[in-house]
């Protein structure tokens, strides 16, 4: 048998490398080609399944993934990729959502609740190569979820980096010819590096305030509109029994001090007899200091009465600050 010259070795390997990256890319024609995913109008099946194997509920603010699972004529089941990791692409699905939105395989609802209050969650899920199959599937909305409302003053800016000294040229080159010697000249010093500056300080974290207040009906729920000094209005609706606030006000992070330049190479001595001496190396830069962190914000929550026995529900962390909580009554807030 002949050997196989080292050029269609490496042809043959940057072949299955350029195959790798781009099944890994998200290519569905070279996944397919590879094996990684399967058209699913090739498959001949005859049932199709679509569930959520994260729960059934969708919580404001929430992604949840989706699996469609299908049957072929022999048994076999295929599932969708993604979550369900099949072979089954998502492209060759049409999913029409309604109040919740879709992407690839994963279902998504609103941050604002007032968007979706009252209303359930709906999919339609159809398969144009399989016109007889069809699925659809109602998405309840829970509000038992641990919201957060953080919110952070801005970091401090980087201090910039030292500039490096300069390095010493070499002596000049005498002479060791021992009938017409001569000395090396000296190498001169390398220069100093400059100093690193300072980062600067962050922010301190902006001032909130929250309005919570109990939304009439069953079950119990909270209403809550979150305020920052440096951001848009937040609303919330919480049920207190296993949901939760967290409101959260940190300064900024202090940027980092600049390194400092490196020192200066001394140049080298030159050859001669006898011989020059060599520069000194310059002295490094300093790093810079880093920048304070900023102080946390002050975090204030203004509660109807009739919210009083839920405040367990509303959680507040402003780094070791006395949170204000204040009791008076508060309408609806939408």
């Amino acid at each position: 048998m002949g050997r196989i010259s080292s050029s269609v070795v490496a042809r043959f390997a940057g072949s299955l490398m350029l195959i790798s990256t781009l099944a890994l890319s998200g290519c569905n024609r070279i996944q397919v080609f590879v094996g990684a995913k399967v058209y699913l109008a090739k498959l001949p099946v005859t049932n199709m399944e679509v569930t959520l194997p994260n729960g059934p509920a969708v919580a404001p603010g929430e992604k949840t993934p989706l699996v469609a699972t299908f049957t072929d004529t022999t048994g076999k089941v295929w599932t969708t990729e993604g979550k369900g990791k099949g072979k089954i692409l998502w492209s060759d699905l049409v999913v029409t959502p309604t109040v919740v939105g879709y992407k690839k395989g994963v279902l998504s609802l609103p941050h604002d609740p007032r968007l979706s209050q009252g209303k359930i969650g709906h999919i339609d899920v159809a398969v144009p190569s399989h016109p007889d199959l069809h699925a659809t599937l109602d998405i309840p909305l829970t509000y038992v979820y641990p919201f957060s409302a953080s919110y952070s003053g801005a970091n401090g800016n980087n201090g910039s980096d030292g500039q490096a000294g300069t390095d010493g040229t070499d002596g000049s080159t005498g002479s060791i010819d021992p009938n017409n010697p001569s000395a090396g000249g000296n190498g001169s010093s390398g220069g100093n590096g400059t100093d690193g500056g300072n980062g600067g300080d962050g922010s301190d974290g902006p001032v909130v305030q929250a309005k919570v207040t109990v939304l009439v009906g069953t079950p119990v729920l909270l209403e809550a509109e979150v305020t920052a000094s440096n951001a848009k209005t937040r609303y919330y609706l919480i049920d207190p029994q296993g949901g939760s606030l967290t409101l959260r006000s940190s300064g900024g992070s202090g940027g980092r001090g600049g390194t400092g330049g490196r020192a200066g190479r001394g140049g080298s001595g030159g050859i001669g007899t006898p011989s020059g001496m060599s520069g000194s190396d310059g002295l490094a830069g300093h790093d810079g200091l880093a920048g304070h962190d900023g102080s946390p914000g002050s975090i204030t929550v203004i509660y109807d009465p009739a919210a009083k026995p839920y405040l367990a529900a509303i959680l507040a962390a402003s780094g070791g600050k006395a949170v204000q909580w204040i009791e008076q009554p508060v309408a609806p807030l939408w």
